[in-house]
């Protein structure tokens, strides 16, 4: 029996693909009517098929658990996720906007502080923060970029207004996996490939190069790009191997690199030493640099800092780009928008509660049954309540926390995050879902076409994390009918 998108039950949420009267969306009609004519058991078939084929290239990532590292298989589900080409034309220029505010933000962070004199972002933010390096003081990296590559988490609410939830600057992953899913919903698919006009994604790994390049300091027509990183117990270390291979460049640990007496960084081959221009670094600040950090790191590099301040290396994120990556300077990016680039933000934040500011504090704390409360600089959904399926005594213990250290703490409504439709055990039903379009900057500026959609595979859950039972999406962009080629 072929599938009745009537039935489908989506009218307490807005699902991407349908509309509560059981139409398809605009961009959705063509894959909807598509669905609509496999049963059940064909769409069930096609899951387990995109399943092996998980297996079978060995697509994985890591979870920590009890002490142990634990590899599974990527959890994908095989119905896409759909934006409208100009929908997502908006949330592109709204991207750019956001990173190009927040690269001038570090930058004035750690050369001059002018946003601070102006009293339009508090110094105490700055105090408390985690991720501020003084080591980086008075350095500007090349073209003034410090994020190079960030990943935003997007939402979309009940009311369809899409959110940036969060930014992450430090070391943004996913990426690969946004590209495998292409790969996997072609193979699934292949006939909805030859008749819809689906903007492509397999460009990333060369706009990264490109703009990896663009930051060497020595003007050579191939610079050396290196990825950088910490090695096989990272739980991104699939895609560190997958970037490098698609982007024809060396993936090296730190015991690879060496700086000589010159501050320039060399790489061990089999053929001697060879000079490096470019690190792609996926190791946290703290680890890079014995020599200027944590002085018990092996992951690093020695004099890799003293070699970037002296300008005879890039490293991609640059050291000390985290201190835009918090969830309290979050709160303030839409002042950081209007200051540096005297513009109203494009895509809005989610509301929120800053609970250093007395006043909100309050608020929150009277209101915790309904908040989302996070800490500054938590990821991968650690360390949050979630207050409408928290305990009494969960909300106890986080008064307690937000009191005792209330700069390190926001609090958010909770949102009825958007959905789509996901392969269950007996249908298609709705699940909810965020978005990590990933945004490079160097000479010029790119963003992908859609992004990582990830998926709370678990009904009712808002938990999207891989880490925590979530899975993903492949992300389409089309044309605005859905009507396609």
């Amino acid at each position: 029996m072929a599938h009745d998108w009537r039935k489908y039950p989506c009218r307490n949420f807005f699902d991407e693909l349908i509309q509560p009267d059981g139409h398809p969306r605009p961009g959705a009609k063509a894959l909807c009517r598509y669905l609509a004519h496999l049963d059940g058991k064909e769409i069930r078939r096609r899951q387990k098929a995109a399943e092996l084929a998980v297996l079978n290239l060995g697509i994985t990532f890591t979870v920590y658990s009890e002490g142990d590292n634990i590899d599974r298989a990527w959890p994908y589900d095989i119905i896409p996720r759909i934006f409208a080409l100009s929908e997502w034309r908006e949330a592109e220029l709204g991207l750019k906007q956001r990173l190009r505010a927040l690269n001038l933000f570090i930058n004035d962070l750690y050369n001059g502080q002018r946003i601070l004199k102006d009293k339009v972002f508090p110094a105490e933010v700055l105090e408390g923060s985690k991720n501020f390096r003084p080591q980086c003081q008075g350095m500007t990296p090349p073209l003034g970029v410090w994020a190079h590559i960030c990943g935003s988490d997007m939402v979309r609410d009940k009311d369809g207004t899409l959110y940036v939830l969060e930014d992450n600057l430090r070391v943004p992953s996913g990426v690969s996996y946004m590209l495998e899913n292409r790969l996997l919903t072609k193979r699934i698919f292949p006939e909805l490939f030859a008749n819809y006009e689906i903007a492509p994604v397999d460009d990333y790994p060369s706009q990264l190069y490109e703009m990896l390049s663009s930051l060497s300091p020595r003007s050579v027509e191939h610079p050396t790009v290196v990825v950088l990183t910490p090695g096989i117990y990272n739980s991104a270390y699939f895609e560190h191997i997958y970037l490098a291979q698609q982007m024809g460049v060396e993936l090296v640990e730190g015991r690879d690199l060496v700086v000589g007496d010159d501050d320039v960084v060399y790489a061990r081959t089999i053929a001697g030493l060879k000079r490096v221009d470019v690190i792609y670094r996926r190791v946290d600040d703290l680890f890079i640099d014995p020599e200027a950090f944590e002085p018990d790191s092996v992951l690093g590099a020695r004099g890799l800092m003293r070699a970037w301040r002296k300008g005879k290396v890039a490293l991609a994120n640059a050291p000390g780009s985290g201190v835009a990556d918090d969830k309290v300077v979050y709160a303030f990016v839409p002042e950081i928008i209007r200051y540096y680039l005297g513009e109203d933000p494009i895509i809005p934040n989610v509301p929120t509660f800053k609970c250093m500011i007395p006043a909100e504090r309050q608020h929150v704390l009277a209101n915790l049954k309904e908040m989302v409360v996070k800490p500054a600089n938590e990821s991968g959904g650690y360390g949050m309540l979630v207050g409408p399926r928290s305990t009494a005594e969960q909300r106890a213990q986080f008064a307690d926390l937000i009191n005792a250290n209330p700069r390190n703490y926001i609090a958010q409504p909770t949102l009825t995050l958007s959905t789509v439709p996901t392969v269950t055990g007996h249908d298609l039903e709705p699940r909810h879902v965020d978005l990590r379009p990933f945004i490079l900057q160097g000479k010029e500026m790119y963003v992908t076409a859609g992004g990582l959609t990830r998926v709370a595979l678990v009904k009712g859950s808002l938990v999207v994390n891989s880490s925590q039972g979530g899975g993903s999406k492949d992300t389409w962009v089309v044309n605005d009918h859905g009507e396609g080629t």
